[in-house]
Parts: C-alpha cells; structure tokens; sequence
C-alpha cells in the first residue's frame, strides 16, 4: 500500500470520525448540559485540525510527487530524444484507436 493510499485512508476515517463527532454534538446540545457540549465542540475543532493539516500535507507530497516525475521525465526525453518520440508515437497511436473504435 503507498504512502498515498495510507494518507487519504487515514484522512477519510478521521473524517467520519468528525461527522461521529458532530452527530454527538447535536446531541449533546438538545439532551445534554452545556459543559459537555463545549468538550464535544473542542474536540471537533481539534480533529478538523489536525484533518486540515494532513490535508495539506498529503496535497505537498503529492505535488513533490509529481514535480520529481516531471524531472525524470524530463531527463530522460533530453538523453532519449528518438526513444521518446517514438513511445509518443505509439501512444499517439494506440489512443487514436481507442478513440476510433467507439
């Protein structure tokens, strides 16, 4: 499983552990006394917190991801330039028959 998959896995159960979070919450205010209410609200604000920072951290990794793929890319186009147009080709190719077949 890659570090992508763990990150939005984890990402999706502390979302619902927010929406748990806000079901008690609801719940808490129309049945129960304040003090709880204002202990449920706390921890809601930290879970989107901490929710809201893996957030961003999974979207950097993804973005650094991506950046390190466009420079091996890159190098190897300018060290494999025939190679390249040539998988270009065949890709090129193999998507217009695709496209053709429908």
């Amino acid at each position: 499983m890659t570090d992508t998959t763990q990150a939005r896995e984890k990402l999706s159960a502390d979302f619902r552990q927010v929406m748990d979070d806000i079901d008690a919450l609801m719940n808490a205010t129309t049945n129960k006394a304040e003090g709880e209410a204002v202990a449920l609200r706390a921890r809601i604000r930290d879970r989107l917190d901490g929710a809201k920072e893996r957030l961003v951290d999974a979207q950097h990794e993804a973005v650094d991801r991506a950046k390190k793929a466009v420079h091996v890319t890159d190098d190897y186009v300018h060290t494999h330039p025939w190679q390249a147009v040539g998988i270009g080709a065949a890709l090129g190719l193999a998507i217009g028959v695709l496209i053709g077949r429908k």
